[in-house]
């Protein structure tokens, strides 16, 4: 029992080892490569050669990022020729190849370099506007490319240059991943940057970035007027000092500031005004009453003034009130100013009238040449006793027990 045990083990152990002397003899190839050439320049003619003992003819498969094709072979006695297509070698990068319908598979990899020389530079350039001060910055990116469009090999090295004012700059830089950038920082005066970049003596075009002011820094007011008195005709001008950031550069042309005006009632007046080389100029009108103003200006959100505080004068100290044609017309006036003239026209007065101690109509008008006329007519007020309100310039002259008939 033991003899046929040996004996079937000793069967076993042969049928292994001859299964496994025909798998080896299988895979051996019989397929030689004979090119040796593994880095070629784009463009350039590749074909690979290989010997074979075998009348059987296979195919070869190739692919790189362009695509994938499968090459007829061109066989000449025992050589076999395989001629890469054009397309398959204008993009630089890996090329792979691969033996099909081949007792065995051989495989490999070509280099495909781009040619050294660029024919181009693609420039990228943002953002196009920076400011000053050293800490804000815009970035270039360079690319050079050979006459097929391929980045030129990393390491390679590109000059940019810069100019701002009286400085030219020109600075290398390497390229690295197929590109070569340069983070370009802002000085600290405002004005013009050219920036342009060379290759291997390759120029690319001209590029331009604005360094604008930066943020602006606190500023004073002032203000203009002919007169100091409250004839609500006459124009107060504020204006702000030159506006700068903390370089001393002046701000951009046309910013934006706000006036307002908070009066003795803390009422809020508002104006505007837009700079002209870093100074802002606002207007209002003269108030029509003796008032305080405290005015501050506004570069929204940057920066603001001081507190500039102005008075005006009365300029109005009384009228006269003239009643006819059954106290239903009522002629408000002269009213005189400063100089005691008269007064422009555009004064506001107004009138009020009351019943059993009930607003019940307010008039307004505007004076002219002096004057405001006011009519009640009979149709709204009845014949009775009001009384009436009269107001020009903050100064009041109450009426109790009006007759109207």
């Amino acid at each position: 029992m033991k003899f046929k045990q040996g004996l079937f083990l000793l069967f076993f152990q042969l049928v292994i080892v001859s299964f496994f002397g025909q798998e080896t003899a299988t895979k051996s190839s019989s397929i030689v490569l004979l090119s040796t050439k593994a880095e070629y320049i784009v463009d350039e003619e590749i074909t690979l050669e290989f010997s074979s003992d075998k009348d059987v003819p296979f195919q070869l498969y190739c692919a790189n990022s362009y695509g994938s094709t499968i090459i007829e072979p061109i066989i000449s006695n025992q050589n076999i020729k395989f001629k890469i297509p054009r397309f398959l070698t204008k993009k630089r990068g890996a090329f792979s190849w691969k033996t099909i319908n081949s007792e065995a598979n051989i495989y490999g990899n070509i280099t495909i370099l781009p040619q050294q020389q660029p024919a181009t530079i693609e420039t990228y350039l943002g953002p196009p506007s920076i400011d000053a001060g050293e800490s804000d910055y815009t970035m270039l990116v360079v690319i050079p490319t050979d006459s097929l469009d391929n980045p030129i090999l990393d390491n390679s090295k590109v000059d940019v240059k810069h100019q701002f004012l009286k400085s030219e700059k020109k600075e290398p830089i390497l390229t690295d991943k197929l590109i070569g950038f340069k983070n370009i920082y802002s000085p600290l005066k405002s004005g013009r940057m050219i920036i342009s970049s060379e290759s291997y003596g390759l120029n690319s075009k001209e590029f331009d970035i604005n360094v604008m002011p930066a943020i602006a820094t606190n500023f004073k007011l002032f203000v203009k007027r002919n007169h100091e008195y409250a004839d609500g005709n006459q124009i107060t001008t504020f204006f702000t000092s030159v506006i700068r950031d903390k370089n001393k550069n002046i701000i951009s042309d046309g910013s934006y500031i706000e006036f307002y005006i908070t009066n003795k009632k803390g009422n809020i007046l508002k104006t505007v005004g837009t700079t002209i080389n870093g100074v802002a100029h606002a207007k209002i009108i003269h108030p029509d009453f003796e008032d305080n103003w405290k005015v501050k200006a506004f570069f929204i959100g940057i920066s603001e003034s001081d507190i500039l505080e102005i008075n005006y004068k009365k300029v109005i100290e009384n009228y006269t009130v003239l009643f006819k044609d059954n106290n239903r017309n009522i002629k408000v006036g002269p009213l005189k100013s400063f100089m005691n003239q008269i007064i422009p026209d555009g004064l506001s007065v107004k009138l009020s009238i009351y019943k059993d101690n009930k607003l019940i109509k307010e008039f307004f008008k505007e004076s002219n040449k002096g004057f405001a006329n006011f009519y009640l007519d009979p149709n709204i007020f009845e014949n009775d006793l009001y009384k009436i309100i009269i107001e020009a310039a903050e100064i009041k002259k109450e009426f109790k027990s009006f007759k109207l008939w």
